[in-house]
């Protein structure tokens, strides 16, 4: 039988573009300015100064990625500058057409995805260095918590590096055999999402609670959102609403690779969990979602790790699969810390200075960029995760 090849996929890492050709100036100095613009409510105003550019001056995937990544954040503090007092239906013409144009050549939908913000969203100051060197290059409101959120969840990525990297060497070990190259990859996998975890913990050096909710907000989708039921109007683009997924942690490619890999399977039963987490991979770059689907239809590590009977590799397997359900919780403290508790008291106080609250504050504290009730859908995906341990009796009974 033949078997399709699996090699891991490129990251962000190399989209290190900071400048494009003068002639997207007007696109880059909005971008630029973006938090000095939303916090004085003039980003609307100067985005219909803007000059409907071509893109034909954009030359290889890193300028195109550059330009996404701009006009993405344009597009979330456009949309968004008003909270959810002032949504916007139609997204301005010179805006909407580059945008999508560039969108269409990357594959990718328009609206600002983790892959943008995450993975592209990043320079170094100088050559040398590592985390002490990294920059973002654009950002919203908040500040420093801006920042370390993106560069956090950027450490986060780099620290799966070499899980990712031991994918393909499990899926030949399972083809060919080899017990001994199986286990030792499955180690590297679960030290690389301790790492993972580890690298989260930079998020309380960097964070203040009521700017990583203010991030929140900005990065809110405009797909199964009452605040804008009918999604937005790309102008001269399509003449009716499309709906769009925000961006959130469910779009990274690393999280879906680990979970294809060890089997864990978020069902329907769950409601959101497994539709929503499939509709995500369309907000992956195109390489990532090639390399997830060659390996769902690889050969089953699970059923692999089962049939040998080897109790070296059930332990193995059940330490990726434990650290990947330390992760998810650790996922959970921090957006009740930097999320839900700054929603409530945000909520608390409009009380008190109003006597009630508004609606759109609400669901956007209780909704996530992606558009799910955030909170349930990351404990469903915990608890899955869990679930997903080989059990004593599983591990006694070799299948054939």
């Amino acid at each position: 039988m033949a078997t399709a090849k699996c090699s891991a996929p490129t990251t962000g890492a190399r989209f290190t573009a900071t400048e494009l050709p003068d002639y997207y100036a007007p696109w880059m100095n909005v971008a630029a300015n973006l938090p000095h613009l939303i916090e004085g409510h003039q980003l609307r105003r100067e985005v219909a100064k803007m000059p409907l550019l071509s893109t034909q001056y954009l030359r290889g995937h890193r300028q195109l990625r550059l330009a996404r990544l701009a006009l993405g954040f344009i597009t979330m503090g456009y949309v968004w500058q008003g909270g959810g007092r002032q949504t916007v239906k139609i997204l301005p013409r010179a805006l909407a057409v580059p945008y999508c144009t560039i969108s269409e050549l990357l594959d990718l939908p328009p609206i600002l995805v983790y892959a943008d913000c995450v993975l592209a969203n990043w320079k170094k100051r100088d050559p040398c260095g590592y985390v002490e060197n990294l920059d973002i290059l654009f950002s919203f409101p908040g500040g420093d918590s801006n920042k370390g959120f993106f560069l956090v969840s950027l450490l986060v990525e780099a620290a799966a590096a070499a899980g990712i990297k031991a994918i393909p060497i499990i899926v030949n070990a399972i083809l060919h055999h080899g017990l001994c190259s199986l286990e030792t990859a499955l180690q590297d996998v679960a030290l690389s999402i301790c790492k993972m975890r580890e690298a989260f913990k930079l998020i309380h050096v960097w964070e203040r609670p009521c700017n990583c909710f203010l991030l929140h907000v900005f990065g809110t989708s405009w797909k199964d959102n009452f605040l804008m039921p009918e999604g937005l109007v790309y102008e001269g683009v399509w003449d009716s609403p499309k709906q769009f997924f925000g961006g959130s942690a469910a779009q990274s490619s690393t999280l879906q690779c680990f979970d294809v890999l060890l089997g864990i399977q978020h069902s329907a039963a769950q409601g959101f969990s497994a539709e929503y987490l499939g509709c995500m991979r369309d907000y992956m770059p195109a390489a990532h979602r090639a390399f997830i689907q060659t390996l769902a239809s690889g050969p089953s590590l699970r059923q692999f790790v089962l049939a040998t009977g080897d109790a070296g590799l059930h332990a193995a397997f059940n330490k990726c699969v434990s650290a990947l359900a330390d992760l998810r919780s650790y996922h959970i403290q921090i957006a009740t810390k930097y999320i839900t508790i700054p929603a409530g008291r945000c909520r608390a106080e409009q009380q008190q200075l109003g006597g009630c609250v508004h609606k759109g504050t609400s669901v956007l504290s209780e909704r996530g960029t992606g558009g799910t009730g955030f909170m349930r859908f990351l404990k469903a995906i915990r608890d899955t995760t869990r679930k997903a341990q080989l059990t004593e009796q599983e591990a006694t009974v070799p299948t054939h």
